[in-house]
């Protein structure tokens, strides 16, 4: 329902001072609560009243923790059920065209994330270099823009209720056009950032006779490359807002890097406040600036995207810098606490040592309301946390886990053999005499549903209901029915289904020394999916094989190959909580140095193909393109390492999902899989354009069906995308396979999607014959 509320025109006022803020929220839950009414609710066991119901709760629930904590301007609209760019396309009147017949709002808003059986969902791609995913809107040259605030109202209107100081946040428009698609023949979304002008300035008229005294416009994009039209679009945007008489204080907040030279642009614009990252960088384009005059930094000096305690001592003298030239400042979090867990407290088995060198977001919260304090009284007003901290410092770096020296010296010898030394295609011609598949082999990524018996099973031995002889029982047979469905199939390649593994991350690391994995410390990936990412403190080490077992098994019930599968170091870090005491380059090279030693180990159990994934590679990229040989370099490095120590005849497969491949286009050659699979379904066979320019000669895969829509795709839609794939690459390296694991989907659409996919790939085999 369009907003109804009359527009006044009493005169601006200005916000009321703060000294203590974050710039964002969890939303799911501390015990995913949001995650569980959500899934119910499409699964029709629960309405739309209690899912409200559920939702409300949970943001009063974390308004007033924060109002209890001391946080004085407390962010709202930071709730979402599912994504918050697509709560800014329904806010804009920009949901696709194609879920416009959808008559129920929240019904239409759920098709566009997640599809349905005859609407395909929007694209889904990385939040800047974080592991969030956000769903990319499409915009069009006719999109109309259509201004619908009456969720953005609601949320305030409750807060309000409440008693709460509340401060809406929206995703800025700069933000939302930079990070969306274009479509129907539109290059560049920004070329609309005119039209949305009058929406923005209606919206502000709106929350302004709501209550609202400032309102949050993230702009995360102005830490990014933007060009000098981009710089001067946004300070002629945030110009004519600041113009406007009736509306809240405006606060531009800026976060996962430096804003360089975009911060004099935004201050000269007129807005009250501007936050900064000053984590990631960022303090001396504060201290350079001549631009501030009087207006209000909100400091971001307490890592929101990491789990480590702050230094306070740090903190501190970056807020002393940043005084000495801002008109005033507010402390914050780097950015939303949407990547970090809840609370500390949740966590009973760790121990009490590892514990005092953490926070979680109760912790950080705690923390900002500290540095406030000693902002507003002085330095000996926190005496005793500053010792605290300073202890906590002491106590991590002395710490015999932190260290391992035998590791240190075992990476240093092997990164002299870091490549394979017979080029790709002479491996090609041993390994396809080894493995004897056919014309566009079929496979699949590797994880198969996680059914309720393997959930059952996993928590029974985690209560010391059955023992690890009973367990493996229960998994070996979960394997075999994976294994027995795979062949019914008639599947090329086989996968042993991965049902013990809870996370393909977390799984790793609670098997190698250096980690722990939270009970948990759950974060938000996307939509209802939430992962605990393990906390790297020390050098890794891997003390026994992780999976050789699993896949002898696997193996033995086949004579079809079966991959060993493998998580690679750079998508291990980038879902971890990773160090801040050690370059990630040289973590890298231990972690990869684990993932050797296992890759050696199964190729000695019968392993002819190896599955090393990295998922994450794009991820890390820095958003700065000055930064990115670097990361590029130890990346691919890191996974030559751990791939390099197998013989010619073993196939090494690696897969990688959701993100711009164009950046990393050339990494993905020089990392030297023989078979390399992409998400690519969402897209439409956008990557393998990037991949013919650049000329890969490689096996690759690119996903023929998208597996984070409940769709079951046609034979003759996975035949187009075959097609379309041939194009580009030549039947003897094309692979048939869906973009992604099969974990998050149910048995019943994996078996009619796969039937589809082995039923397309036999036809277009028989078409080229």
């Amino acid at each position: 329902m369009a907003v109804t509320t009359p527009i006044t025109t009493s005169p601006r006022s200005t916000g009321p001072a703060f000294g203590a803020t974050v710039l964002g929220t969890p939303r799911v839950g501390p015990d995913r609560e949001l995650k569980r009414a959500t899934e119910s609710y499409w699964a029709g066991a629960i309405d739309r009243t209690e899912l409200e119901r559920v939702a409300a709760r949970l943001r009063s629930d974390m308004w007033a923790g924060l109002r209890a904590a001391g946080i004085d301007a407390i962010p709202v609209n930071t709730f979402s059920f599912y994504d918050q760019m697509l709560d800014t396309a329904a806010l804009l009147g920009a949901l696709p065209g194609r879920v416009a017949h959808i008559a129920d709002d929240l019904d239409r808003y759920f098709a566009a994330a997640r599809g349905t059986a005859q609407v395909a969902p929007l694209e889904m791609t990385k939040w800047f270099d974080t592991n969030y995913h956000y769903l990319v809107p499409e915009i069009a040259p006719h999109t109309a823009f259509r201004l619908d605030a009456t969720s953005v109202l609601d949320d305030l209107d409750q807060a309000l209720r409440e008693g709460i100081a509340a401060r809406p946040v929206l995703i800025g428009p700069v933000t939302f056009l930079a990070l969306s698609k274009g479509v129907d023949g539109l290059s560049d979304p920004l070329t609309r950032l005119d039209d949305l002008v009058p929406l923005y300035r209606e919206l502000l008229t709106h929350l302004h006779a709501a209550g609202a005294q400032w309102v949050q416009f993230d702009e995360p994009i102005l830490v990014t490359d933007v060009s000098d039209e981009t710089l001067d679009r946004a300070a002629r945007l945030y110009r004519s807002l600041s113009e406007q008489q009736v509306r809240p204080s405006l606060l531009v907040a800026t976060y996962f890097g430096d804003t360089g030279g975009a911060l004099d642009r935004i201050a000269g614009a007129g807005v009250e406040a501007i936050a900064v990252d000053l984590v990631s960088g960022g303090l001396d384009a504060v201290t350079g600036s001549d631009a501030l005059g009087d207006t209000l930094v909100v400091a971001g000096v307490v890592d929101g995207r990491n789990v480590w305690r702050t230094d306070l001592d740090r903190a501190l003298a970056r807020l002393e810098a940043v005084r000495a030239v801002a008109g005033s400042v507010a402390v914050s979090t780097s950015c939303s606490l949407l990547h970090v867990p809840y609370s500390l407290a949740a966590e009973t088995g760790i121990d009490a040592t590892l514990s005092s060198w953490l926070a979680f977001g109760d912790e950080k919260v705690a923390e900002v309301v500290t540095l406030a304090t000693a902002v507003r009284d002085g330095a000996e007003s926190i005496g005793a946390a500053l010792s605290d901290s300073r202890a906590a410092a002491g106590q991590r770096s002395a710490d015999p886990r932190v260290r391992n020296d035998t590791v240190r010296a075992t990476v240093e010898a092997e990164r002299r053999h870091r490549t394979r030394s017979t080029p790709a295609t002479r491996r090609r011609v041993v390994q396809q005499q080894e493995l004897g598949l056919p014309l566009l082999p079929t496979t699949t990524i590797g994880s198969y549903p996680q059914t309720t018996a393997i959930r059952v099973a996993r928590a029974d031995l985690r209560a010391g209901r059955i023992d690890g002889d009973e367990y493996t029982a229960r998994m070996r047979a979960e394997i075999a029915e994976v294994v027995r469905l795979q062949e019914k199939l008639g599947l090329d390649v086989l996968v042993h289904g991965e049902p013990e593994r809870n996370d393909m991350v977390q799984y790793f690391a609670e098997q190698l020394d250096g980690f722990f994995a939270s009970e948990r410390g759950w974060v938000q990936s996307y939509g209802t999916r939430c992962v605990r990412p393990p906390i790297l403190y020390g050098d890794v080490a891997r003390p026994d094989a992780m999976t050789v077992d699993w896949f002898r098994y696997a193996q033995s019930l086949s004579a079809k190959p079966v991959k060993g599968m493998l998580t690679g170091p750079v998508t291990i870090l980038a879902w971890s909580f990773v160090r801040d005491d050690l370059p990630l380059a040289d973590t890298a090279d231990q972690v990869a140095l684990a993932i050797r030693q296992e890759t050696v180990d199964l190729e000695a159990a019968g392993a002819r193909i190896v599955q090393v994934d990295e998922p994450a590679l794009r991820e890390l990229l820095p958003l700065r393109a000055s930064e990115r040989p670097r990361y590029l370099d130890w990346a691919v490095g890191a996974f030559q390492l751990a791939t390099s120590g197998v013989a010619d005849t073993t196939q090494i497969h690696t897969h990688l999902c959701y993100s711009e491949f164009g950046d990393v286009i050339g990494a993905i050659v020089d990392l030297d899989a023989d078979v390399t699979s992409i998400e690519a379904a969402r897209s439409h066979m956008e990557v393998l354009d990037d991949l013919e320019s650049v000329g890969f000669d490689l096996g690759v895969g690119p996903g023929v069906y998208d597996i984070h829509s409940p769709r079951v795709p046609s034979v003759e839609e996975i035949v187009d995308s075959l097609g379309e794939a041939l194009a580009v690459v030549p039947a003897e390296r094309l692979w048939v396979n869906p973009d992604c694991g099969l974990k998050t989907r149910g048995t019943d659409e994996v078996v009619a999607s796969l039937t589809n996919l082995v039923a397309a790939a036999k036809q277009v085999r028989a078409e080229l014959s």
